[in-house]
């Protein structure tokens, strides 16, 4: 175990500092401070190494947590990465986007701030790219069998990855002009540097992944035809159908979905040149939709230089503490302050926009809100609360409602649920044999965790599918849900 007494003698929870505010605005880069080994040792000796580990529960890898915190706190990190990678192909993107649920089933936590699970995962790895401890690791032998893999976000490379691993020859198809998905466009720089995903894409490469960038599966090529010329198929598209605001004035210019505001921007850190980009500078933002996606949104402005930002969330504030109806150890609702947060704006909660108000050009130029209140558990607006709230840019971040279904459903005929996520059963198989779905298009949206540990699962079930039986780990199966309320 780590130190035996480490929780006793060390009960602050200590993480890196963030840049200064003022700095880290003139910028792209991650907010954080480079990291200090010390500490994060120091912290990791905090684990309990408990009798029945309920972070690993909490975890949907099944991350051999108290095994890394041991080896980092004995200064041991080249076999903490070698723990650390045994159930997580990417920590370097867990590290530093996970929500980490594993910290809220801590042991610790029941009467301590909990062990900082992901700051020290983010420091073994890390260490390990500055120390070139991360190799390939190409197949021994060759199958001689060949799977697509449509969408390169986590999910679709986590099965890639696994799938090259066990001998199979694996192209992943992505429609966008570089490799990432979601990490690489829907994820701001500050909070992820792009570096992070070179690094692993090259070691992917060496091992023998192919990469497609720039193909459209149901465009350039149809999805019968990729069925045809590969023994599997993994679909990995995500669930990218954005939720809308369908009320008044909203197609009015300036009313926008957050990730499209988000994509521009990424592209433009990236290098290119982005005609008529969406930009908040010299702007009164208004953010509908109080999750990660709305905090990105945040931050991103705050860098463009908008005039002022409001965050709508139609719900309560959380709580700052764990409430009695979400007990140790499911993961609680709270509140939180992400980085984007401390550096400007309002947030208004059990706000409810009720139509967008628009100037002669068609532009929006405010929102009509009211209150929140509740209606035999329904929120509706409250009648005589409403106000304007000046806007000139509107960013839509209410979440997603499940995958793209046009091309899938009229080409391959696959059947979606009700949740609009494409169906599929507990080995991740759609009803078409050998056509297989992992992440957030079968799951509908959810953390990146669970995006890699299906992405491993689904890896292992085509594996069997092909050689009729299999070494990978099967981590979860669809049906699997984490600890929560």
């Amino acid at each position: 175990m780590a130190d035996p007494k480490g929780f006793l003698t060390t009960r602050e929870r200590e993480t890196p500092a963030r840049r200064p505010v003022a700095l880290r605005l003139m910028d792209w880069k991650e907010v954080y401070e480079q990291g200090d080994l010390t500490q994060t040792r120091r912290q990791a000796g905090r684990c309990m190494d408990c009798g029945v580990p309920f972070c690993h529960h909490g975890c949907p890898l099944g991350n051999l947590i108290p095994e890394w915190n041991d080896l980092m706190w004995r200064g041991e990190g080249r076999q903490a990465i070698e723990r650390l990678h045994a159930t997580n192909n990417f920590p370097e993107f867990t590290g530093r986007l996970c929500p980490a649920p594993c910290e809220s089933s801590c042991v610790l936590g029941i009467n301590q701030p909990a062990v900082t699970i992901k700051q020290v995962e983010v420091s073994i790895i890390d260490q390990a790219f500055s120390n070139g401890w991360v190799q390939p690791h190409p197949p021994e032998r060759l199958t001689g069998k060949t799977v697509a893999v449509v969408g390169s976000g986590p999910a679709g490379l986590a099965a890639a990855q696994q799938l090259t691993r066990a001998g199979h020859t694996v192209a992943v198809y992505e429609r966008d002009d570089r490799i990432g998905g979601l990490l690489r466009y829907g994820i701001p720089d500050f909070k992820m540097e792009k570096k992070q995903i070179e690094a692993r894409l090259n070691q992917m490469q060496a091992e023998g992944t192919r990469f497609r960038a720039g193909v459209e599966i149901g465009k350039d090529i149809s999805w019968a035809d990729l069925k045809s010329r590969y023994d599997a198929v993994v679909v990995a598209t995500g669930a990218t159908v954005p939720r809308d605001l369908p009320i008044p004035g909203r197609d009015l210019l300036g009313v926008e979905y957050a990730m499209d505001y988000l994509v521009q921007q990424n592209k433009v850190v990236a290098g290119d040149v982005v005609s008529e980009q969406l930009t908040a500078e010299g702007k009164h933002v208004v953010v509908i939709g109080g999750g990660d996606t709305g905090a990105d949104c945040i931050g991103t402005a705050h860098r463009q230089g908008a005039l002022s930002v409001t965050n709508l969330a139609i719900g309560y504030q959380p709580p700052t503490e764990r409430p009695d109806h979400q007990p140790w150890p499911t993961t609680p609702t709270l509140f939180e302050i992400a980085s984007a947060h401390e550096e400007g704006g309002e947030r208004k909660y059990l706000a409810s926009t009720v139509e967008f108000l628009g100037n002669e050009a068609g532009e929006v130029r405010a929102l009509r809100v009211a209150e929140t209140e509740y209606i035999d558990g329904r929120r509706v607006p409250k009648s005589g609360t409403e106000h304007e709230i000046p806007a000139d840019l509107v960013l839509v971040a209410m979440g997603f409602t499940g995958a793209e279904s046009e091309a899938l459903d009229g080409q391959l005929r696959l059947p979606f649920d009700e949740r609009g996520n494409v169906a599929r059963d507990e080995d991740y198989q759609t009803s078409e044999a050998g056509v297989f779905v992992a992440g957030d298009a079968g799951r509908g949206q959810s953390l990146i965790v669970w995006a890699i540990a299906e992405g491993r699962a689904a890896a292992s079930a085509v594996d069997r599918y092909l050689e009729g039986e299999t070494q990978l780990p099967f981590p979860v199966r669809p049906s699997d849900r984490a600890i929560t309320v």
